[in-house]
């Protein structure tokens, strides 16, 4: 199989397996027992994972809380922010195009009686800094937007809207889930308190992800209520055993990014033109949806405009030999909130593509992948 689905999960690399097979054979300790070298192994494991993230994110080792995933990492943030804000403020400001796993905690939120503004985008899939300005009130405790769109590969001005928060001394969090290991992040130089992540994007993985919560000058981090209570793991933030093999994996996956992004970003950026220009060639009426230069490398979200063309019918009829996908994989039994936000009419949502690129791809595999979409349209048109 071709895979080309490389935003809903990538493939692991032979390197991250390697580091974290003695996690789950011979160095089996908990990271959280004492006086035992087992433990102590564990323990210093994850404490190398938690700075190999660190560097990759230029933030403090101590600014960085394990979890099961993004997903997580998001209910944990936006629930716990507003349950310690809630005697602050009722309202948290959104976007329409975000994961399933901020709009659901938003719609939870919603029921518990919290003022949810869910911004409208362009074209693009963009938030423009004027409507998040006009959405901000004097009860706004937390501004929850996404650094690039999983579907579209749209990037948002993240630096310019976690500033208009800061001016407003509003708290900010960003879903960098699929911009992790693609686009240089440094908690340094932009505002954001907050940000989720996940393993699995950058070719770590499933199960583990990680939710940075800045500190202030002192050391002191930004206070909210844990998801999960228990015991004191991860500051007393996220109780629960860690899962050391796969915080390994996780830290593993982010050392090799840091050290190899200037290397592989090229390459799947050459890639991705490759793909626009061939497919460009075969259906010239094709266009492109979200921002084609402020983007994802190896996001690219096609429609064709083909009569009896339908997305989930061709994907289908692809299974064996090639793997694309209508949109996320968090929405698969539903049409596209995403192109719908952009305007997208019901025909143009069931004639898109999503094709999303990956370091470990070629050349090759584009062409092939090119010629078994143009040959199965033709087959399986409606």
């Amino acid at each position: 199989m071709i895979y080309l689905d490389n935003s809903a999960t990538t493939k692991i690399d032979p390197r991250v397996i390697k580091k974290m097979l003695p996690y789950l054979k011979e160095e089996y300790g908990n990271p959280t027992s004492k006086h035992y070298t087992l433990a102590q192994n564990a323990e210093s494991a994850v404490e190398v994972a938690r700075s190999n993230l660190s560097t990759l994110l230029n933030c403090e080792n101590d600014e960085i809380i394990f979890t099961s995933g993004a997903s997580e990492s998001n209910n944990f943030i936006l629930k716990g922010i507003a349950d310690y804000y809630q005697d602050q403020g009722n309202h948290i400001i959104t976007s329409s195009v975000e994961h399933k796993s901020i709009l659901k905690c938003c719609n939870y939120l919603e029921k518990k009686g919290y003022k949810i503004t869910y911004l409208p985008v362009n074209k693009k899939g963009q938030i423009e800094i004027d409507t998040l300005k006009k959405a901000i009130t004097d009860q706004t405790i937390l501004i929850s937007l996404l650094w690039g769109n999983n579907e579209l590969g749209s990037l948002n001005p993240v630096k310019k809207l976690a500033t208009v928060a800061k001016e407003n001394d509003i708290l900010f969090h960003t879903d960098a889930t699929q911009i992790l290991g693609k686009i240089d992040i440094n908690a340094q130089d932009i505002p954001f308190d907050f940000l989720s992540c996940s393993a699995h994007k950058i070719h770590g993985p499933k199960g583990v992800g990680a939710a940075f919560i800045k500190t202030d000058d002192i050391g002191l981090r930004h206070e909210l209520t844990p998801l999960i209570h228990g015991g004191n793991q991860e500051d007393g933030l996220r109780a629960g055993t860690l899962s050391v093999h796969n915080i390994v994996g996780l830290g593993e996956a982010a050392r090799i990014a840091f050290n190899e992004m200037s290397d592989y970003i090229p390459k799947i950026k050459r890639l991705e033109n490759l793909f626009k220009e061939k497919i460009k060639n075969k259906i010239s009426n094709l266009y492109f949806n979200g921002d084609q230069t402020s983007k994802i490398p190896g996001i690219i979200n096609m429609t064709i405009p083909i009569q009896g063309v339908n997305n989930k019918l061709i994907i289908t009829n692809l299974e064996e030999e090639l793997a694309i996908s209508d949109g996320s994989a968090c929405s698969i039994t539903e049409p596209s909130h995403v192109l719908k936000a952009i305007g997208l009419n019901r025909n143009e949502i069931t004639s898109t593509f999503r094709i999303s690129l990956s370091k470990f791809n070629t050349p090759e595999e584009i062409e092939q992948a090119i010629d078994l979409l143009i040959k199965t349209i033709n087959e399986f048109k409606i």
